[in-house]
């Protein structure tokens, strides 16, 4: 089943986010015909690059040069079109400018669905702001009066918040567990290219493998490799079953 047409968004702080906690959704999506787009609004070049900043005389525009050329390779991997914002990290500054592109992206794109961050993240302030973006990005680009088109149609798309790194501090429960087996090896390629966070290769496998356990017990089919979602909106259905 082909999805030709549909488009998904993702909104990410920085380039390894989307990699460790949506990158199965993406290159599932992208090979079911989707148009995957990633919104970055960082490099990650000051709190998220680790191991970038172990050479001796590196330079921030050194480091943010590194980690575009990663996300950009990753996001290709993953099958998906990435869009760079530079607003910085530690701390993450969402400008007018940052803001009015977002709406402008979510009514270009018209997304059937929204990847972003948790509400709550008490070890990445990043985190919660870029989700806050999303959520305002799409609430504005429902308003008739911002610049207006008659002809513009628009709904507005469910949001998903991907898993954070520490989701029990973080009030995160998911609610959907996505099966990524098909794209897991495609997952993990992407991981491989994210150098300056090496750290955490083996950990976000260990994720992928609770949440598959996870998956596999509450649908009663296989399931190995995982990812968990929390619905920011209720979903509205005919039937419940």
């Amino acid at each position: 089943m082909t999805a030709q047409g549909k488009s998904g968004l993702v909104i990410t702080a920085h380039p390894g986010d989307f990699v460790w906690r949506a990158g199965g959704a993406i290159a599932l999506h992208a090979r079911k015909g989707y148009r995957m787009k990633i919104a970055c609004l960082s490099y990650g070049e000051r709190g998220e690059s680790q191991w970038a900043w172990k050479t001796a005389g590196v330079r921030l525009e050194d480091v943010k040069a590194q980690r575009r050329a990663e996300a950009e390779k990753a996001a290709a991997i993953l099958g998906a079109e990435i869009e760079f914002f530079d607003a910085g990290d530690y701390p993450l500054k969402v400008t007018e400018a940052v803001l009015d592109r977002l709406v402008d992206i979510y009514r270009e794109e018209k997304p059937a669905f929204v990847l972003t961050h948790a509400l709550e993240d008490p070890y990445n302030f990043d985190h919660p702001v870029a989700a806050h973006a999303a959520q305002e990005a799409r609430v504005i680009a429902q308003a008739a009066g911002h610049k207006p088109d008659p002809s513009r149609s628009y709904a507005a798309p469910p949001v998903f918040l991907f898993e954070p790194h520490q989701p029990e501090q973080c009030n995160f429960k998911p609610q959907v567990i996505l099966n990524i087996d098909e794209v897991w090896e495609t997952k993990f390629q992407a991981f491989q290219v994210l150098a300056a966070q090496k750290h955490l290769w083996d950990y976000y496998t260990r994720v992928a493998l609770n949440r598959g356990v996870q998956g596999g017990r509450n649908s009663g089919r296989p399931m190995t490799y995982g990812e968990a979602y929390q619905r920011l909106f209720p979903e509205a259905v005919e039937m419940l079953a």
